[in-house]
């Protein structure tokens, strides 16, 4: 069945959050315009969530999201033709002016969530600027004892990237309303599009009682709350540890410290180091579910700059190994197809660790209960 089929603007009037009750999707909870928990599919809590003002839905872990018949098509596994029959039943022969109308709504329900996203985007990306402007030089501070305590240093010096506040605020919206999690000191890195402009800010909390240790935020009902946050617009973005290098080799992890570790390990010195800031932002969306295939219509999806002639990929070993090299390999797929003649691969650390685990073991630092990324 073709995605022009008619009955898909049918299909994309039916609010989301009523095709999430037909499936099934529970646990949910408010979140100002969405509504966030554990996904169908993976499980993953606090990465699935539903835009009831976008129509969208997003996993982060398992890369997937879209409309409402991605939304079908993700929690039951089954085709586009099953999930619109699932929507809006099996085919049926539509009256041209009636199809015509119902196009019409569509489309007019499309420009006004574009906008509406577009604006949120760029209210966003203002934000991030602005935690970015009153962010200090992150040497000396808790941000360079946090790196320390996990091994991670900087051969060349602390990375312009990476900026510190001495009392920043984790906010999340709940019910409409801003909400303060929590305050305290917090590691504020630049994500820069690929223009170089700073559209995102991944801010992370840090605990200065508990040396290496992020701090323990939770919501107001005693949930688990994520230490890490972006704000901005990540899209296909990157956290820049080093300047760009001549030699056009670039080795990308999800995280900060999992690149860093490679980098103040004193490897690949003429490598460019950047963090992909997660997985979802390196591997995109993909044809299928952990199908190692990109989508290549996703155009958010990071892409390494013109230039480059090797890209490493780097895996941590203490995630789901499936779902993770599927998003790498979709990424790296997805490069390979964009910039002729590249060379890329995966590394990949020790099953059951991370690549900063294997640091401190190297250095002889301490490693117990320490958070992976």
């Amino acid at each position: 069945m073709s995605p022009a089929d008619p009955r898909r603007d049918e299909a994309r009037l039916i609010p989301i959050l009523e095709v999430a009750e037909r499936l099934g999707v529970m646990n949910l909870r408010a979140s100002g315009a969405e509504r966030v928990g554990p996904c169908p599919q993976c499980g993953g809590t606090d990465r699935f969530s539903i835009n009831r003002q976008l129509s969208v839905f997003h996993c982060r872990i398992c890369g997937s999201g879209g409309d409402q018949i991605d939304l079908v098509q993700h929690v039951l596994g089954c085709s586009y033709r099953d999930a619109l029959g699932f929507l809006v039943g099996e085919a049926v022969e539509i009256d041209p002016a009636a199809r015509a109308r119902a196009r019409a709504r569509a489309e007019a329900a499309e420009r006004k969530r574009a906008e509406a996203a577009e604006r949120m985007r760029g209210y966003a990306i203002s934000e991030a600027r602005a935690i970015w402007r009153r962010a200090q030089p992150a040497a000396l501070t808790w941000a360079e004892a946090y790196l320390e305590a996990r091994g991670i240093t900087f051969p060349e010096g602390w990375p312009p990237s990476i900026r510190f506040l001495p009392d920043h605020p984790a906010v999340k919206k709940i019910g409409g309303e801003l909400v303060e999690l929590h305050r305290g000191p917090c590691m504020i890195s630049a994500v820069q599009s690929p223009e170089r402009l700073i559209t995102a800010v991944h801010q992370t909390w840090i605990d200065p009682a508990r040396p290496g240790k992020k701090a323990e935020i939770a919501l107001p009902d005693g949930t688990p709350a994520p230490a890490k946050m972006v704000r901005g617009s990540k899209k296909g973005g990157a956290i820049r540890l080093t300047p760009w290098r001549e030699s056009g080799f670039l080795v990308m992890g999800e995280g900060i410290e999992t690149t860093a570790s490679i980098l103040s390990g004193g490897y690949l010195t003429a490598a460019t180091f950047w963090a992909g800031v997660d997985l979802g932002n390196m591997g995109g969306r993909q044809v299928g579910r952990n199908s190692g295939v990109p989508l290549m219509s996703d155009e958010k999806a990071f892409v390494p700059p013109p230039g480059t002639r090797a890209l490493i990929f780097l895996q941590d070993g203490d995630s789901d190994p499936k779902a993770t090299r599927a998003k790498l390999e979709a990424g790296l797929e997805r490069a390979r197809r964009m910039i002729p003649g590249l060379r890329a691969g995966i590394a990949s650390a020790v099953p059951g660790q991370d690549f900063n685990d294997m640091l401190r073991a190297l250095k002889g630092a301490p490693n117990e209960g320490a958070p992976n990324d």
